[in-house]
């Protein structure tokens, strides 16, 4: 979740909002530092800012989604991401974002053939956008793309898209590179294979333990937690 200020600087994303909106931003950030990742917290933005909001920015129904999924909650995020199948223009940073998320919500939801077709359907824009993306998009675009993989039980493709796209490792404290690793580890629960999961898992505890600094009190548990997670099929 963006801090007030990081948001601020994102008003293209995320439309200008109100002295109230604003107020509330900052109250549900400080849940959220305190706290981490809650199905308060995405009820209570979704409220604030798709629900309840006169005019809704599409990069406030993509972080509502992105609230449910962080808290498993598949079908909450795909209502939201739903809204956006609606929206006659998007700014090629919005539809990006609206796409990535969207392929990973019905891969994880298990509609193999939807992904399919969404996938196909994008695959042109995506890949030329992602020509000049920064890093970490590009990295959710693979992760996006093997989960697809994933949930159509093409586990060798989708351990090729995750491992072979080029991505580098940023230093000890790499949150991206803990994420792609703990996808490994849900593409090795949900093709069974046991060995390889092993050593997923306890790669990602490796890269884990070289972290120095986390962002808040609950963060190292949270990661952990994912990791646990991944292993049983959960992400």
């Amino acid at each position: 979740m963006l801090s007030p200020q990081e948001r601020e600087h994102k008003k293209g994303v995320f439309g200008r909002k109100s002295g109230d909106q604003a107020k509330k931003y900052e109250e549900l950030y400080a849940g959220f530092c305190t706290s981490g990742y809650t199905k308060l917290l995405a009820d209570e933005y979704a409220d604030a800012f798709v629900n309840d909001a006169k005019k809704v920015a599409p990069g406030d129904i993509i972080q509502t989604a992105r609230l449910y999924d962080k808290v498993h909650d598949l079908k909450s995020a795909s209502f939201y991401l739903s809204m956006l199948e609606e929206v006659k223009k998007l700014s090629t940073d919005e539809r990006f974002a609206f796409c990535v998320e969207n392929l990973k919500n019905i891969s994880k939801l298990g509609r193999w053939r939807e992904a399919e077709d969404f996938r196909t359907e994008n695959i042109d824009f995506l890949q030329k956008y992602s020509v000049k993306a920064e890093v970490d998009q590009r990295a959710d675009l693979y992760i996006a793309l093997s989960l697809s993989d994933c949930a159509a039980k093409r586990y060798t493709s989708a351990f090729r898209l995750l491992t072979g796209f080029g991505y580098k490792p940023k230093g000890k404290n790499d949150k991206k590179l803990l994420e792609i690793l703990t996808t490994g580890i849900y593409i090795c629960a949900k093709s069974g294979d046991n060995e390889s999961l092993d050593n997923a898992v306890m790669n990602a505890n490796a890269a884990l333990g070289l972290f120095t600094e986390f962002e808040h009190g609950w963060t190292k548990a949270f990661y952990q937690q994912c990791i646990r997670e991944a292993a049983e099929g959960i992400i």
